[in-house]
């Protein structure tokens, strides 16, 4: 072990990524390097164990089943200020700048290097605890417009007073305007598990929702049968 790899033993990294077989490497790599490693792949574990583990690094691939990398991120950051560094193989600016925006400490396209990774996690890790925070951003759909940082939400300019669940279940829908989002990944963000067959809480959070939103009779929120909920702006 070199003295640069003394600095990092035993810091704790959490790898949220679908492929094995790169888990399996990228753990063996890093293992070496005097990092703690664990591995989980699905956006669903990867949310829970980032909230209920103590690691000093998490890094996040951007496609992942059930959540997504970016949503994954959003709802880390309302929480904990763990380093983040991101990995996909979505290499448009556009991207990058969505993983950047959302809280990300760095963000590396595949295919990489094992040792340009190493060097971006000490790189990330000596930055730790220096970093300013980001200034509040405000999303736009329609009629709709929301305030993550001060959880406040206007339709037509006018406040609309929701509950804190009926908040968090709002700004992925409104994130997410015209795409249908599932009920798992809704159930995911709110208590970072899957829906039961049998729940009927998130049904309730969002007919409150829509009788606070609706306009004229226009109901923002559709329901898809079967499969989750689409906000039409």
């Amino acid at each position: 072990m070199t003295p640069s790899d003394l600095n990092t033993a035993r810091k704790a990294i959490l790898l949220v990524e679908d492929d094995t077989e790169l888990t399996s490497l990228m753990t063996d790599y890093f293992g070496q390097h005097g990092f703690t490693v664990e591995a989980v792949h699905d956006g669903r574990t990867g949310l829970a164990r980032s909230l209920e583990g103590a690691f000093d690094l998490i890094i996040l691939d951007v496609m992942l089943p059930v959540l997504d990398g970016f949503e994954l991120l959003r709802q880390l950051r309302k929480r904990v200020a763990t380093p983040v560094i991101m990995l996909t193989a979505r290499t448009s600016q556009d991207d990058r700048v969505a993983g950047l925006n959302s809280g990300a400490d760095d963000y590396l396209p595949k295919p990489f290097g094992p040792e340009e990774l190493l060097a971006r996690i000490r790189a990330v890790l000596r930055r730790a605890g220096h970093t300013e925070s980001a200034p509040p951003q405000i999303i736009e759909a329609g009629e709709i417009r929301v305030n993550p940082s001060a959880r406040e939400v206007w339709r037509q300019n006018e406040p609309v007073e929701i509950t804190s669940i009926e908040f968090d279940i709002l700004e992925v829908l409104v994130r997410s305007a015209g795409r249908t989002v599932t009920r798992d990944e809704l159930t995911t963000v709110l208590y970072q598990r899957p829906a039961t067959p049998y729940e009927r809480s998130l049904d309730v959070h969002i007919s409150h929702l829509r009788k606070k939103l609706e306009c004229d009779g226009h109901s923002l929120i559709r329901t898809i049968r079967g499969v989750g909920y689409q906000f039409l702006p």
